[in-house]
């Protein structure tokens, strides 16, 4: 499957499981100097790979006839200065809500890991902004995920499905989160508990064979 041709599968997804609403949000696959990223007002369900235009790293649109995506530079910012190769950007409901009420995502179940812990919420900045930008790219240091504040989620990946599912993730987190809160004060997992959780991963038990 091409890149162009992921971006329409997973656009697809982020529709089907009510991450997106209309034309908003976005996603990119970076191949080297390139990335191709979904384009600028179109819905993610509609789209064709003819419609996905293709930018290098400086932000120079490449190949396709329609304007890349407003959070372009947002994409190339974290491109920059981390590994990611996939990017995906969403308006999901319990991700919006987190983040336009908390200045961060507590761990409150181990899972949380998988998105190097706690979630960072980005200041607010106007959407396609090179002020957006860095403050996405410097709340995802050493993360795999960022709320940006009364806006929506960014989470990377080194593909798109890795990027895609760690969307799913900060979902269900931020959703269990939320409903915790309608019923009492979540407990949030410590740093001790954290680390043992980092601990058991590494060293996992082994069952002895029956003879």
């Amino acid at each position: 499957m091409s890149l162009r041709e992921q971006l329409c599968e997973y656009g697809r997804r982020a529709v089907e499981l009510g991450l997106v609403i209309g034309t908003s949000g976005n996603l990119s696959v970076r191949d080297g100097d390139l990335v191709a990223v979904t384009p600028s007002g179109a819905a993610l369900d509609r789209l064709t790979p003819d419609m996905c235009p293709i930018v290098d790293v400086a932000g120079h649109l490449v190949e396709g006839d329609l304007q890349p995506s407003s959070e372009t530079p947002m994409h190339l910012a974290v491109y920059e200065t981390t590994a990611a190769q996939a990017i995906v950007h969403t308006h999901s409901v319990f991700g919006t809500v987190v983040a336009s009420t908390m200045t961060e995502l507590p761990p409150v179940h181990y899972n949380a890991l998988m998105l190097g812990g706690v979630v960072k919420v980005a200041p607010y900045a106007t959407y396609g902004t090179p002020e957006l930008a860095a403050n996405v790219r410097a709340a995802m240091e050493g993360k795999q995920a960022v709320l940006m504040a009364n806006h929506g989620g960014v989470t990377i990946g080194s593909t798109l499905e890795q990027a895609f599912e760690a969307t799913r993730l900060l979902e269900w987190l931020c959703e269990v989160y939320v409903r915790g809160l309608g019923v009492g004060n979540p407990t949030i997992l410590t740093d001790e508990q954290l680390a043992a959780v980092v601990e058991r991963s590494l060293n996992p038990p082994v069952f002895p064979r029956r003879l």
